[in-house]
């Protein structure tokens, strides 16, 4: 992106400050209110990166920008025996760990603060990593896209589940209406942070995706690199390996 979109605009903190701030502030209402901005489709999303990332029969599992742990916990259906679920947000995982604990998954899931650009795990240590909305939030997007290579197993599954922008009619023109209008006008109605879903919205419309995406993965040095537009093209999932 070329100018970097930040939640709060005179705002003296970096992006990475103001995400982790936005995302403490909305912890609580993120997951219902969720569910009703996406229509309850997000749900769909989640079970096909589950589906990609159990055909690998991965052991261990990162989950980057867990937020309150929807995706680490789904991805207790694959083969794994060990789930890292890492967000910036304590407010966020004290949530999934709620979550957490009422489905008895704590010997399999353990939640970690920590930050996607300085990932505290050694070379080589995932055979599969999952983002799912947040590569969009990094500060330094190669900077993020690089620690997830080097933290990937070879032959790894790297699999983003991330928004993106539909390309034929009537789909685009209905995209920009609820993004820009209805999007913002639900979280200003329902949100503790007035300013938190229309961040989510415009970084939505702003971020790279398809091609675009793809490009940037293979000049990290992910290989086969691969785009699943979802739902007309409302989000889309990509996948990648490591040599």
């Amino acid at each position: 992106m070329s100018k970097k979109i930040t939640p709060y605009k005179n705002s003296s903190l970096s992006k990475k400050e103001q995400i982790t701030k936005m995302f403490d502030n909305i912890s609580e209402e993120y997951d219902g209110l969720n569910r009703v901005i996406s229509f309850g489709i997000d749900i769909k999303w989640r079970k096909k990166v589950v589906q990609l990332v159990a055909e690998k029969n991965p052991e261990s599992v990162l989950d980057i920008a867990t937020g309150t742990g929807d995706l680490a916990i789904n991805l207790t259906q694959t083969s794994a025996k060990k789930i890292i679920g890492l967000d910036i947000s304590e407010g966020m995982l004290d949530v999934g760990r709620k979550k957490i604990n009422a489905k008895k998954l704590n010997n399999t899931i353990e939640m970690v603060v920590g930050d996607s650009e300085n990932l505290p795990f050694d070379d080589n240590s995932f055979d599969a990593i999952t983002v799912a909305f947040g590569v969009r939030n990094f500060e330094h997007l190669e900077v993020g896209l690089k620690e997830i290579l080097r933290v990937l197993k070879p032959n790894g599954i790297f699999v983003v589940l991330e928004t993106s922008v539909p390309t034929k009619f009537p789909f685009r023109q209905g995209y920009f209406l609820y993004t820009k209008i209805l999007l913002p006008a639900i979280g200003k109605l329902f949100s503790r942070d007035k300013k938190a879903y229309s961040y989510l919205s415009s970084s939505a419309a702003k971020f790279p995706y398809g091609d675009a995406f793809n490009n940037i993965l293979k000049k990290i040095g992910f290989i086969s690199t691969k785009a699943l537009p979802q739902t007309f093209g409302v989000a889309t999932i990509y996948t990648a390996s490591k040599k």
